[in-house]
């Protein structure tokens, strides 16, 4: 398929928070921006009139549209800050390394320092973040000094310089912040234990410290000391409503590449993340066509070695969803829990979204590769022997057994065929009767086709469960057609999907394509049958004293009579009954006019 010209991008962009990257004629990057909705926000650069000469400028330039979907806004922002920083776009303000976002540090040492910083150093130290705000940073920092006391002086606590009496206690160890390492009056294990637990807050495990500032105000409260109860219960509140996590940067996940795969009949779909000192630098998602079936292991394989080559990586670690070999030089991961799978799980996420997108633009530019593919598709999902390229939906209405008509659909290719459609009024049935009605619609149906030596379909669709395919399979039986054709219920409630002589019914994903296209064939079937209907109706086969209420249409006559059956229960229903049918300002209606 030919690049998808800039309006076709436009309209493929999902509606999800992400960073977007603007390219020109020669694939160079010229922009980088967040958004907390991608299809909204870069539209609008080429829907509104600007009024910046430079605005204008780069709107002109853009060609190509590349994005990035992450979890949250805060993510956005983080990711957007990797790439500035990275790539320096042309039309971008320059990111220096001194405005970046806070980081909290736990500095190796043999009695640890926590403080924030805004510049990373590989020393060993652990750092935690980014955070997008320096008040978040200091509500942490607060937290952790009201409940565990530290050292904030920068001594080296060596031991035997301890031991030399070197150092006196400063005021911060009068003011109870501070137990005093630096003269010997706290041990090593004992501060240690209090560096560990704050990890855990840092990490956003807050069980333990919790427990602890519970323990701490029941102690103040049984005290009644309530002010102090109350300034611990506020930090308790506070750790409860905070998340410390950021599924886009973790300082610990440095030099990998992260690859997933999502496959369907036709196309592979293999994102590439790659992060450098714990962010995320680059996305990528390459489109494999299949020759051979091939399977998601081969094609992931491949598709590791042509990227790395692409993107000349030299990382030694690899993420991926399942074990593929990769060589002895390189370490492959199948993370399962944690930060590494939340990343892994990102990348996956990007790849469906690009897949959803290349249906969009396939659909538009290559109506019939998008055709091939949505037929072998339902042929898989549907078990059928062979691609289902004419499908027929019926569908019965009536009210109350009067004018019983019924609809038959036709789509080929998977889109309506409008002058296959035809309705049936029901010859041989009295009285609602929707298995008889069904019966008799698809043995004329059928009857006439063959007589005719009109091709038949491949698929035959029944709106209602197991009674109704039950009775379009006696007709089938009846004209001998009997597995020459393909025919499946569909039950509205649940969206089940009834095979012959199969008592258990099949679900399909309620996103995939095939359950969409049953469902429009459906709707569209109960369309057809309700406008049909309705024109008989019109012209007077149909008439109850419920037209002659003012304000009560067709739609809601069709609803009332298939819910209360007749007009009698519907005069006597109250509006508490109506109201969940026709809506209140009807059901006012109709209760106010038999009031009369």
């Amino acid at each position: 398929m030919s690049k998808p010209t800039l309006e076709i991008q436009l309209q493929t962009l999902p509606h999800e928070p992400g960073v977007y990257q603007y390219f020109d004629a020669n694939d160079k990057i010229l922009y980088v921006g967040k958004a907390k909705d991608l299809k909204k926000r870069v539209s609008s650069y080429f829907t509104k009139n600007h009024d910046y000469g430079k605005t204008k400028v780069l709107v002109k330039k853009i060609v190509t549209i590349k994005h990035i979907v992450v979890e949250t806004e805060t993510d956005a922002l983080l990711l957007e800050n990797n790439l500035i920083k990275k790539y320096q776009p042309r039309y971008n303000v320059l990111l220096k390394d001194d405005k970046s976002y806070p980081w909290i540090c736990i500095k190796k040492e043999r009695f640890p320092r926590v403080f924030s910083t805004r510049r990373v150093f590989k020393d060993g130290s652990e750092y935690f973040g980014p955070y997008t705000s320096m008040k978040t940073v200091k509500t942490l920092l607060d937290l952790i000094k009201g409940l565990y006391l530290l050292r904030t002086c920068n001594y080296d606590l060596a031991q035997d310089k301890i031991n030399a009496g070197k150092f006196k206690v400063c005021l911060e160890y009068h003011l109870g912040n501070c137990k005093g390492p630096c003269e010997g009056y706290q041990s090593e294990q004992d501060y240690h234990d209090n560096i560990a637990a704050i990890r855990e807050i840092l990490k956003g495990n807050f069980k333990d410290s919790l427990s602890q500032f519970k323990k701490q105000m029941r102690a103040h409260a049984d005290a009644m000391e309530f002010e102090q109860a109350q300034r611990i219960k506020e930090k308790i509140d506070i750790l409860e409503n905070y998340q410390a996590k950021s599924t886009v940067v973790n300082p610990k996940i440095s030099n990998v590449d992260v690859f997933s795969i999502v496959s369907d009949e036709g196309y592979g779909y293999v994102n590439f993340l790659q992060l450098s000192y714990g962010a995320i630098i680059r996305s990528h998602t390459l489109e494999i066509k299949k020759k051979l079936d091939e399977s998601d292991e081969e094609l992931l394989q491949l598709a590791i070695t042509e990227i790395r080559q692409r993107f000349n990586s030299t990382s030694r670690e690899v993420y991926v969803p399942f074990e593929v070999d990769l060589g002895e030089d390189i370490k492959v991961s199948t993370p399962k829990l944690g930060d590494k799978k939340r990343i892994l799980d990102l990348s996956e996420r990007n790849a469906k979204y690009y897949r959803m997108e290349r249906f969009k633009q396939v659909k538009i530019i290559d109506p019939d590769r998008h055709a091939n593919r949505i037929m072998a598709q339902m042929k898989v999902d549907l078990r059928l022997s062979e691609e289902p390229r004419h499908i027929e939906c019926f569908d019965n209405s009536n009210i109350q057994g009067t004018n019983p008509v019924a609809a038959c659909v036709v789509f080929k290719n998977g889109k309506p065929s409008k002058k296959d459609y035809r309705h049936f009024n029901i010859k041989t049935v009295v009285g609602a009767d929707d298995f008889a009605s069904m019966e008799e619609v698809v043995y004329r149906r059928y009857k006439r086709l063959l007589e005719e030596e009109q091709p038949l379909p491949q698929l035959v669709i029944i709106d209602g469960g197991k009674g109704q395919l039950s009775s379009a399979l006696k007709s089938l039986d009846m004209l001998n057609l009997r597995g020459k054709i393909a025919i499946i219920g569909i039950a509205k409630r649940l969206e089940e999907l009834f095979y012959p002589d199969d008592p258990i019914p099949l679900y399909l994903d309620k996103k995939s394509e095939t359950l969409k296209v049953i469902q429009q064939l459906r709707n569209e079937a109960h369309r057809f049958g309700i406008e049909h209907h309705r024109n008989r109706r019109s012209k007077g086969a149909l008439t109850t004293e419920l037209e002659l209420i003012p304000g009560i249409g067709e739609q809601s006559i069709v609803d009332l009579m298939t819910h209360f059956k007749t007009v009698k229960r519907i005069s006597s229903a109250t509006f508490e009954a109506l109201e969940p049918v026709i809506g209140a300002s009807r059901a006012r209606k109709i209760i106010e006019y038999y009031k009369k």
